[in-house]
């Protein structure tokens, strides 16, 4: 059975598209529109109760939350194409470790960047200026110790590219197009580097043509 994908055109969704691709797995999209509330309608709170996205359908087994539908791929998957979770323990662990250091130092700070200044015109709220120029700090300190880790090693957790990296894709991209702040990516000579890396792969590339960002 060919496994389904919730929401594809948004950020954190294309987390589990990229990965899919990455490893040569065939799937469906389904799409929600978040603008109409579509996530908030009983059929889809029936696969995810907390109504947000995105979710893996994969026959009668239903996976949410995007880095964990990362690992599930990753894992069922991991005979076919590049190993993105490292091929011993310890480079397991370091690949764990980035992502988590990606979901509690890097995406919080870059989420509400992106909320303020891309979602909040779009939705006639007005953009937190207070709240941009704190979130751009904590960012700003984050990819300096992302600097200092890339000077030693070409990606996140060692030589070879991983979920740790792909986890980055579709926030970063906002960061350097519609938040207008590649500055921050591009000024760091390491950072700049392994984003140009990352960001040519072949399955981002499929990713960004075949589902363009909303906004």
């Amino acid at each position: 059975m060919v496994l389904k994908i919730y929401a594809p055109l948004f950020a954190s969704s294309k987390r589990a598209v990229v990965t899919l691709i990455e490893k040569g797995v065939s799937f469906e999209t389904v799409h929600v529109d978040l603008m109409k509330g579509e996530q908030r309608n009983p059929e889809y709170l029936a696969i995810q109760p907390f109504g947000k996205i995105p979710v893996l359908v994969d026959g009668d087994y239903k996976i949410f939350e995007s880095r964990a539908i990362m690992r599930y791929i990753a894992e069922k998957y991991r005979s076919q194409g590049p190993d993105l979770l490292g091929k011993t323990i310890e480079e397991r662990g370091q690949v764990e470790q980035w992502l988590d250091v990606e979901a509690t130092s890097y995406h919080p700070p870059l989420l509400a960047l992106t909320l303020n200044i891309v979602f909040a015109p779009l939705m006639g709220f007005p953009a937190d200026e207070k709240v941009i120029k704190e979130s751009e700090e904590k960012l700003g300190e984050v990819l300096d110790v992302y600097e200092a880790q890339l000077s030693k090693n070409e990606y996140l957790a060692g030589d070879f590219v991983s979920l740790a990296d792909l986890a980055h894709l579709p926030f970063t991209e906002y960061l350097v197009n519609q938040i207008g702040k590649a500055y921050m990516i591009k000024d760091r000579k390491h950072v700049s580097a392994w984003w140009d890396k990352i960001s040519s792969r072949a399955a981002w590339k499929e990713v960004s043509e075949k589902y363009a960002l909303p906004v």
